[in-house]
C-alpha cells in the first residue's frame, strides 16, 4: 500500500506543533549546474579528475653570517733555479724598490722614517743575508748594515773571503722602528711581501738569518736562536742558516766564536774553505 507523502508531512508537522515548534525556516534547494564539457585538446583536466597539489614551497631559511675570511697563505717560493737574466733581476729589484719607497702600510713607521731601506748587493748572489730592521744609521743612509753592527758584519764577510758586493743584504723590515725596537708581528707581515719578492728575484742558494727576529719571522719559528744554529732549514729552494746578530756580538764578544763556527759551517756546505791569514 502506497503512503501519501502529504499526509505523512501533515502528521509530522502536527507532531512538531505538539512539541512546541512554532515555525520551520525556509531552505531553498537549487539544482547543481553541470560543468561544461572539456574539449579533448584542452590542457585543463576534467572536473572529475583531482588536480595535482601545488608544489610545496620550502620555508625560507636565513643564511648564517659568513665566517671571517682567514688570511690567505703566502705563495710558496719556486723550488727550481730562476731563469731571470741579470738585467731582468736588476729591473725587477729597481721597480720593487720604488714600490717600497711609497709604502705606508705601517702608519707609525711611514710617519717616523727618514727613508726606506730596501736592500743592496749582487742581484745574482749565491748567499743572501737577512737582518731584522734598519737602525738610525741605516735610516739615514738608506742602506742596511752600515752602523757599528754593519762594520762588524763587514769583517765577518772579509774573513769568509768575500766582498760585501758579492752578497745580497736586506732586512725583515724596510723601515726603522722608533727607538730601534723589534718589529711587531703586524709590521713584519706587512713587509713580508717585499722580502719574498727580493728572495724570488735574487734566488739565492743560501740565506743567513742574523738574529732571532730574522730567523723567527722568515721561518715562522719560535725556537731560540741558540738551538737553531748549526742546522739547515729550507725556505723555497734556499738552505737557511741561523746565527747571532752582529749587534749581539758587540754586547757579548764571547759570541763571536760561535758565529765564526757558523760561517765555517756555511762555507763547508758550499764546498769552500775560509782563507788563511
Amino acid at each position: 500500500m502506497l503512503t501519501d507523502p502529504n499526509r505523512a508531512l501533515r502528521q509530522r508537522l502536527a507532531d512538531w506543533q505538539l512539541a512546541g515548534v512554532t515555525h520551520v525556516p525556509h531552505v531553498e534547494i537549487t539544482e547543481p549546474v553541470p560543468a561544461p564539457p572539456v574539449p579533448a585538446s584542452s590542457p585543463i583536466p576534467p572536473a572529475t579528475e583531482r588536480p595535482s597539489p601545488p608544489p610545496e614551497v620550502p620555508s625560507v631559511v636565513e643564511p648564517s653570517p659568513p665566517a671571517s675570511s682567514p688570511v690567505a697563505p703566502r705563495p710558496e717560493l719556486p723550488v727550481s733555479p730562476s731563469t731571470l737574466s741579470l738585467a731582468e733581476r736588476e729591473t725587477q729589484l729597481s721597480n720593487l724598490s720604488q714600490t717600497v719607497s711609497k709604502c705606508v702600510r705601517c702608519q707609525e713607521l711611514a710617519a717616523t722614517r727618514t727613508q726606506t731601506v730596501f736592500g743592496v748587493g749582487n742581484p745574482e748572489a749565491q748567499v743572501m743575508f737577512v737582518g731584522e730592521a734598519p737602525g738610525a744609521d741605516e735610516d739615514k743612509q738608506g742602506e742596511p748594515f752600515v752602523g757599528r753592527a754593519g762594520q762588524l758584519m763587514n769583517k765577518i764577510i772579509e774573513a769568509c773571503g768575500w766582498q760585501r758586493a758579492d752578497l745580497y743584504i736586506c732586512n725583515i723590515l724596510r723601515c726603522r722602528p722608533p727607538g730601534n725596537r723589534n718589529p711587531s708581528p703586524d709590521e713584519a707581515a706587512n713587509c713580508r711581501e717585499y722580502l719574498d719578492d727580493q728572495i724570488r728575484i735574487v734566488d739565492p742558494d743560501y740565506i743567513v738569518c742574523w738574529g732571532s727576529v730574522a730567523a723567527h719571522n722568515l721561518l715562522d719559528e719560535t725556537t731560540p736562536i741558540g738551538k737553531l744554529r748549526q742546522k739547515w732549514s729550507k725556505y723555497g729552494r734556499a738552505k737557511v742558516l741561523c746565527t747571532y746578530h752582529p749587534s749581539y756580538l758587540l754586547r757579548n764578544p764571547a759570541a763571536k766564536k760561535p758565529v765564526w763556527e757558523d760561517m765555517k759551517f756555511l762555507l763547508s756546505e758550499m764546498g769552500l774553505e775560509p782563507p788563511t791569514a
